[in-house]
């Protein structure tokens, strides 16, 4: 496993042998970086997302290492051939390779909807790796027992936004079962609530992450 620069300027990250994915960095002005933050995404975006709205730059300013991947068969990671059906919880497996490849251990894992699929394995079978969790509207919350939830002490940062009515909804009612979290809703924004309003976003995610420290 292994993360490669390439010719063009983009990056490369390679897990389970022949499975490329596409990512992007930001990195602090400083040092290595206070707290290594991995930023997935939905069905309809990409890490391009994170670049337009100013995330990878804010977390960078804030002295994070910020890492906004593209999902397999998502956005630049096309050709990659993602490990589950969509709506089925993938392998956590998966994500603790490419944390591994990244060199991002522990971690920080910001999860949008679809990537929830994704997050959700990887915090309940390597929790020990994870730093802090910001599930925002996430699907697969319904696949975990509130048991499983109440054994993670991970500290969490549940974002939705209000006029989500669906998943906002559902994802709180399971999430809220995770002993060390809590709860930021951004008015009048829907199921992307970062892109709706980013500052708020930004805002809410930094001071969370400043309390960590």
């Amino acid at each position: 496993m292994s993360s490669v620069q390439m010719s063009d300027g983009t990056f490369r990250v390679d897990i389970c042998g022949d499975q490329t994915l596409f990512y992007r960095q930001a990195l602090p002005s400083v040092g290595t970086g206070k707290l290594s933050v991995l930023l997935l995404h939905g069905i309809r975006f990409s890490s391009r997302n994170w670049l337009e709205i100013g995330t990878l730059e804010s977390l960078a300013a804030a002295g994070h290492r910020a890492v906004a991947i593209d999902l397999p068969g998502l956005g630049q990671s096309q050709t990659a051939v993602a490990p589950a059906a969509v709506g089925e919880p993938a392998p956590g497996e998966f994500l603790r390779q490419v944390c591994e490849a990244l060199h991002m251990d522990p971690v920080v894992i910001i999860s949008p909807s679809l990537s929830g699929m994704y997050s959700l394995p990887f915090l309940f079978q390597h929790s020990e790796r994870v730093k802090a969790y910001i599930p925002v509207a996430p699907i697969c919350t319904e696949k975990f027992t509130a048991e499983q939830y109440g054994n993670i002490q991970t500290p969490t940062l549940i974002v939705y936004g209000d006029q989500d009515s669906q998943l906002g909804e559902v994802s709180l009612r399971n999430l809220s079962n995770l002993p060390n979290h809590k709860v930021v809703v951004m008015k009048g924004a829907g199921h992307p609530c970062y892109l709706d309003d980013p500052k708020t976003w930004h805002k809410a995610i930094l001071e969370f992450l400043q309390s960590l420290s």
